[in-house]
């Protein structure tokens, strides 16, 4: 896999490819009129996109009625050294429609802990834990 950045102001801002060759902006988030994700926002999206669209994926093939789907993605920061990683993300699932509970918890399961390269990537790093919500009531 390969990307490439390619600056296109005279700041921080960069437009990025992938093989696709669909653009994403990538900006310093403490500049005036940030055009761009910073590089940290992108990597709580990663983790919000790949687990949405294995969930979503595991979800259809059991047949399950999802009318509504909605990720959020937080980040807790430490500070080491001059650098600000995360160490902790929780990822909330809120699922709407016909959504047997049981199979909504197994899909996440499965996401979190076999299909997600991004979330398996950053497990040696990062502890990332998820919650799901289904027509806004959280499972166990």
């Amino acid at each position: 896999m390969k990307v490439t950045l390619d600056r296109i102001n005279d700041q921080f801002l960069f437009e990025a490819k992938g093989k696709t060759g669909v653009p994403v902006y990538i900006d310093n988030s403490s500049v005036d009129e940030v055009k761009g994700a910073s590089p940290m926002e992108l990597i709580l999206m990663g983790i919000g996109g790949c687990n949405a669209i294995d969930i979503i994926s595991i979800l259809k093939k059991q047949r399950q009625e999802i009318t509504g789907y909605h990720i959020e993605v937080e980040g807790i920061r430490k500070e080491v050294k001059e650098a600000k990683p995360f160490e902790f993300v929780l990822v909330k699932v809120y699922l709407e429609g016909e959504i047997d509970a049981s199979k909504a918890k197994r899909a996440a399961e499965l996401s979190f802990e076999k299909y997600c390269s991004v979330s398996i990537s950053l497990e040696n790093c990062i502890s990332v834990s998820h919650q799901i919500l289904i027509n806004g009531r959280e499972i166990e």
